[in-house]
């Protein structure tokens, strides 16, 4: 298409690359999410994908509507098909579909930060937990540590060697049961339990690692480790993956 015209060879180079991994380093202001762009429109106008069949997936709602604008900009047509989101949008969208296969209705609520607090604090009351010591947005910071190290309550009492660790894996404790008497999940667990269903349904991950024929992860340098295993799983049956 003209518009590979537009970049510079390196760009080019990265923008035709198809099939296999990829891996583009690139400091600030190089072109780096045009890059993304320009491959994601390569991809679906030279027929390679449908818009269906490409990922892309970036850290802030504002940067992936960008990106989307673009890339529709460079096709010249809007594409409602077209999977271009953050991590935690798009574990929201898949489990809205796949949530029964996980023991979860598709109407489950999301807890934003304001109501993550509530909950702590709910906890932190029920426990005698006095809030001056502790404060509970450093409680909820020390979970949401310990969810991204794919470490649960017990994980944190098997380790912990303080009180402190023994009172955080209670509030941990109360905290998750109020998320499931509330039928919701935080935005961690947008992550965590998207790799559940992967690890448990081999149909799961067969249709969506087959669906999505190239993925990129843009500020890749970010991901943490339930993002990696969601990549990892959704690469598994093409491992087109080009990270930024």
């Amino acid at each position: 298409m003209s518009f590979v015209d537009e970049l510079n060879p390196e760009q080019r180079e990265a923008v035709l690359h198809r099939d296999g991994p990829l891996l583009i380093l690139a400091g600030a202001g190089s072109g780096k999410t045009r890059v993304i762009c320009y491959r994601l429109a390569y991809l679906i106008g030279n027929g390679h994908a449908d818009a269906s069949q490409v990922l892309a997936v970036t850290f802030t709602n504002k940067a992936a509507e960008e990106m989307r604008g673009r890339v529709e900009k460079l096709l010249g047509s809007q594409r409602s098909n077209l999977w271009i989101s953050t991590f935690h949008s798009f574990c929201a969208r898949l489990l809205r579909r796949e949530a029964p296969q996980i023991g979860l209705t598709r109407d489950f609520v999301i807890y934003d930060s304001v109501d993550q607090l509530s909950a702590i604090r709910q906890a932190m009351k029920s426990l005698n937990i006095d809030e001056k010591l502790t404060p509970p947005r450093t409680m909820l910071s020390r979970i949401s540590y310990a969810k991204n190290q794919l470490e649960n309550a017990n994980d944190i009492r098997e380790a912990g060697l303080t009180f402190a660790d023994e009172q955080l894996a209670r509030v941990y404790e109360r905290y998750a049961h109020t998320l499931v008497q509330s039928n919701a999940l935080d935005f961690d667990d947008l992550l965590l339990r998207t790799v559940t269903l992967f690890d448990t349904s081999a149909d799961a991950r067969a249709r969506y690692s087959e669906r999505f024929r190239f993925v990129m992860v843009d500020e890749y340098q970010d991901t943490n480790r339930p993002q990696y295993l969601l990549v990892r799983h959704l690469t598994a049956t093409h491992r087109n993956i080009c990270v930024v």
